[in-house]
């Protein structure tokens, strides 16, 4: 399979990128976020939806991935411990919310656990990047209907 590179700029883009980062494993410390750079940083081991083996029940794939977005002005968290490095999190979703002045807002990534990382924007301008290669895993993130 070839590498995933992906770019954000409209809540369209966002969406797909979304989608493909859904279930992604994430290391509390490896999120970053550089004030003065404005940009915000992430390494994840994203699960691979598009992969075939996990709709036979052969178990999964996944590979290592960044996501970055720039023009972040601020980065709130909820219910996440910045002093627990190796704290793991499940991304669940990324958001965006229109700002009182367009295209300014904010993008929201929403773990398990009632998590969540909120980007104060600019605009929408994110990038996702596959690092490595693929590896086997026998589990499946699996999500039960309330």
């Amino acid at each position: 399979m070839k590498p995933l590179k992906l770019a954000a700029l409209d809540a369209d883009d966002l969406s797909v990128m979304s989608a493909h980062m859904q279930d992604a494993i994430v290391l509390v410390g490896d999120i970053s976020f550089s004030r003065g750079r404005g940009q915000f940083a992430l390494v994840a081991n994203r699960f691979d939806w598009d992969g075939q083996s996990h709709r036979s029940g052969a178990g999964g794939q996944r590979r290592r991935t960044g996501l970055h977005f720039n023009r972040v002005r601020s980065v709130r968290s909820k219910n996440i411990r910045a002093a627990r490095e190796d704290a793991v999190l499940s991304l669940l979703a990324i958001s965006y919310e229109v700002g009182d002045e367009a295209p300014a807002g904010a993008i929201e990534l929403t773990f398990s656990g009632d998590g969540a990382i909120r980007l104060d924007v600019d605009c929408i301008d994110g990038a996702l990047t596959d690092l490595g290669p693929v590896w086997s895993t026998a589990n499946v993130p699996e999500h039960k209907a309330d």
